[in-house]
């Protein structure tokens, strides 16, 4: 597996090892031991499914109490994907990354707990893969506003993007609970 720098204190994306040929590829999307390796041995309790159509917008989500890491890939289509350092004693507090997954390039982004994690749809539809170390609990989600300027996120935006209530009424970073 080959590891990209993410530029935020933690963050991974990672390529894995694809076996491709005339009938098709094989890679692992995840082994222990291979994430052991490059350091993520967090345990993962939840695997997540998520479809959205081009032009929707999701995030910037996270839970403070019973924090998420995540592992986020794409299956087929495409997203621009965002994570927010959120962690007030990292290097990083307060940066924005973002990176291109497809079902195309296989990569795979590691988003530790104490971030804020979101992605926008640029392909038709895509089918979002995330494994996670914590269950979801509704009650304690908490949303950063997608576009606020002091997070200065590139989200390579088509037009305005399909946003949900719930990511309109997200508040500004510096109005957001963080990670102490």
């Amino acid at each position: 597996m080959k590891i990209l720098e993410s530029h935020l204190s933690g963050a991974l994306v990672l390529e894995p090892t694809v076996f491709e040929d005339e009938r098709g590829f094989f890679l692992e999307s995840y082994s222990e031991r291979s994430f052991r390796e490059v350091g993520i041995a967090e345990r993962f309790v939840q695997d997540n499914h998520s479809y959205s159509k081009r032009g929707v917008l999701r995030g910037l989500h996270y839970q403070v109490q019973k924090a998420q890491g995540k592992l986020v890939r794409v299956v087929t289509g495409q997203i621009q994907d965002a994570l927010v350092d959120l962690r007030k004693n990292s290097s990083t507090f307060g940066r924005s990354h973002t990176v291109m997954l497809s079902g195309e390039n296989r990569r795979i982004a590691w988003i530790p707990a104490g971030f804020a994690h979101g992605f926008y749809v640029v392909s038709e539809a895509a089918h979002v893969l995330y494994k996670s170390t914590e269950f979801y609990f509704p009650e304690l989600e908490r949303t950063i506003l997608w576009n606020d300027p002091e997070l200065k996120i590139d989200w390579e935006l088509k037009g305005e993007p399909l946003l949900s209530p719930k990511d309109r009424r997200g508040v500004r970073f510096r109005e957001a609970e963080v990670f102490e």
